[in-house]
């Protein structure tokens, strides 16, 4: 029967035999306010007119008025490719926070998710955002905000979880592609990286969570011929090449609980050997899980992520911080 279920993934969405999606969250949409909220502006903008495609761009009220230039964050909403959007209570909660303690001019890119547009639809999405907002040097973009506050000599990629995954692509593409100008630095929060076999002794190994992980990557990456193997997921398998990343510092954060944390951790040990010439430091969170930030926003740890995420950010100087294993 069409309405039996095929994938169910509680409390984030199920896959139906005939192909329907039913999203269980992440669906609301929060409007951008000129109101301050938390001392952070919003607004909404088209980056791809030919796709419909929109942003939300964040600004510190107190700095509207000057002509002062900002860090610049391109940051990419994680979801597994599948729920939630820039324009979530979830993201535009932590995007106001953040921006009000980095003080940077933030924008938040939105894409086509899967399975309605599957992988690599949402990288290539997320590249043609990356490059509407480089488009921007010269001052005469086509968005008012960038063009008078944004400093190009300080633009920095993040994301959460999928997010992530698509940044740490954005990053290799930016070097191979050569982009306008390098981008300075890169945060990754609990990155969906996976593989199939277990990447060291402490990687969970039950076999029905695993699978599960691996299901996810499947909806949303129907044709994958390597499934979780595809080097757009399995970054650190067997001729993966990190030192191909086009910016120059790295934040890998991590939770202990989060059953992607020997990924995160791993992606950092690698990068530190690859022959990438960045520095790369780790922050891990113990006894917490996969994107608890995002659930709790008003937690002592969310605040210490956050804040960790601003200090990175505005470093100037950054010493290379040795990973923890």
């Amino acid at each position: 029967m069409d309405s039996e279920i095929v994938f169910d993934n509680p409390p984030n969405y199920r896959v139906y035999k005939n192909g329907r999606i039913e999203r269980l969250k992440g669906e609301t949409f929060v409007p951008p306010s000129l109101t301050p909220q938390n001392g952070v502006v919003s607004k909404d903008t088209l980056y791809s007119r030919e796709k419909n495609l929109s942003c939300r761009i964040y600004l510190p009220e107190k700095i509207s008025d000057t002509d002062k230039k900002l860090p610049v964050l391109v940051y990419v909403h994680g979801g597994g490719f599948i729920i939630e959007t820039a324009f979530s209570p979830t993201y535009h909660t932590f995007l106001t926070t953040t921006v009000a303690t980095a003080k940077c001019l933030a924008i938040s890119v939105d894409y086509r998710r899967a399975p309605e547009f599957p992988i690599p639809i949402p990288y290539q999405d997320s590249w043609d955002a990356l490059k509407w907002v480089f488009s921007h040097i010269s001052g005469y973009g086509p968005e008012h905000w960038i063009n008078k506050h944004a400093d190009f000599t300080k633009v920095y990629l993040a994301g959460d979880s999928a997010g992530a995954n698509i940044s740490h692509h954005l990053a290799i593409r930016a070097k191979t592609e050569k982009l306008e100008l390098e981008i300075s630095g890169m945060i990754l929060i609990h990155p969906f990286f996976w593989g199939k076999t277990p990447i060291d002794e402490l990687e969970m190994k039950n076999e029905k969570k695993r699978k599960r992980i691996e299901g996810v990557w499947g909806i949303a990456s129907p044709n994958s011929v390597n499934g979780a193997d595809d080097p757009l997921m399995n970054v650190v398998g067997s001729g993966s090449d990190l030192s191909r990343l086009g910016c120059g510092r790295v934040l890998v954060m991590v939770a202990g609980d989060d059953f992607l944390v020997r990924r995160g951790l791993c992606y950092a040990k690698e990068l530190e050997k690859s022959e990438w010439e960045g520095e790369v430091e780790v922050m891990e969170i113990e006894n917490e899980g996969h994107v608890f930030h995002l659930k709790d926003p008003n937690s002592d740890n969310a605040r210490r992520l956050v804040k960790r995420f601003a200090e990175f950010i505005n470093k100037q100087d950054c010493k290379q911080i040795k990973c923890r294993y």
